[in-house]
């Protein structure tokens, strides 16, 4: 049990170490104005706070840093409200303010505007595929053996797909097959694409393609391996301008993880409702380890709808990110809101 005294001591030095990235030794505690313990009372609470695994001792310093058992207690324990400014909020309302009529457009301006107002990395999960429905649908030849399929929802998002194009397929009977799925598909649920096209469509349409079964089996495996997903980072290069990301190999992977879809859009999947933190080693991914996940949850009701996140240094400001994703999140769950009932 930290004692009241520690305690103030401890946070401080987190505070401090957020805002400057520079270890801070026991005589620049003492100069606080809220402090009122002589230098050598802290430095003997320093190192006591060292040896619980609270702070750690840099080599090229006698001043000490946060260790990540430190950040935890800080975050769990002892960190203040933030207020956001004025000219904070005046921000993301007016974000909100022009009439959006497509979700993407939603979730990229609020990954803009989160990652301006931060100057972190900021990753949004858009709503789950089955909010989404077909809107249209075409195939676009790109030579004689490929194509791509680009599938276009009712929220605006655009998936372009590539494919393999059987040497045996006429390009006539594929753009009829097209036809029809755009005849008997538009509006359905993506999820539901495939359960529709086999039970109900396949059967409906033969009469009108010779070859329907063939041309919808050469574009299957694009419409259906993989559900869309709205994921949006903004301020990617952010995490650069942090002096703790200097190494351009600690970079480089860090970017390699943000760039794989197939790892992020699970991680975020998987918060849980309201606010999660995940500090250094708590994240999964090797190149996250020595930064801090900030999540929020936005929904609709009881609905969950999908996640914004920021991604930065374990000095993170995590009273003012915290503060910020708690608005961002309610006006984006307003914002979906007035969307789906003006659909």
């Amino acid at each position: 049990m930290l004692t009241d005294r520690q305690l103030q001591i401890l946070q401080v030095i987190v505070n401090d170490f957020i805002h400057t990235a520079q270890p801070i030794g026991s005589r620049a505690i003492s100069k606080k104005d809220d402090v009122s313990y002589s230098s050598a009372t802290i430095r003997n609470e320093m190192a006591d706070l060292e040896d619980m695994g609270f702070l750690e001792k840099t080599h090229s310093s006698s001043g000490r840093v946060p260790s990540e058992k430190g950040y935890r207690f800080y975050v769990d324990h002892l960190m203040s409200p933030f207020n956001i400014s004025k000219q904070e909020a005046h921000l993301i309302q007016k974000a909100f303010g022009e009439r959006m009529l497509e979700l993407e457009r939603i979730v990229k301006k609020s990954a803009q505007v989160l990652s301006d107002l931060t100057n972190y990395t900021s990753i949004i999960l858009g709503p789950e595929v089955f909010e989404t429905r077909l809107k249209q649908l075409q195939i676009l030849p790109l030579n004689a053996n490929s194509a791509v399929a680009i599938l276009v929802t009712d929220t605006g998002h655009v998936e372009h797909r590539s494919f393999s194009v059987p040497v045996d397929l006429d390009s006539a009977e594929l753009e009829k097959t097209v036809n029809i799925l755009n005849e008997k598909l538009r509006g359905v649920p993506i999820v539901q694409l495939q359960e529709k096209i086999e039970n109900e469509v396949l059967k409906i349409v033969r009469k009108h393609s010779n070859n329907f079964k063939h041309n919808y089996h050469a574009i299957q495996a694009a419409l259906f391996d993989e559900q869309p997903t709205m994921l949006y980072v903004g301020g990617k290069t952010n995490i650069m301008m942090q002096p703790e990301f200097k190494d351009f190999e600690k970079v480089r992977t860090l970017y390699s993880i943000i760039e794989e879809e197939n790892l992020i859009a699970p991680l975020l999947r998987a918060q849980n409702d309201g606010i999660n933190v995940t500090i250094g080693t708590e994240n999964e991914h090797e190149a996250m380890q020595e930064c801090s996940l900030i999540t929020a949850t936005y929904s609709i009701g009881e609905k969950q709808m999908g996640t914004i996140a920021l991604l930065g240094p374990t000095r993170m400001e995590y009273s003012k990110v915290i503060s910020l994703l708690n608005v961002l999140s309610d006006q984006m769950s307003k914002s979906f809101k007035a969307w789906y009932q003006n659909k």
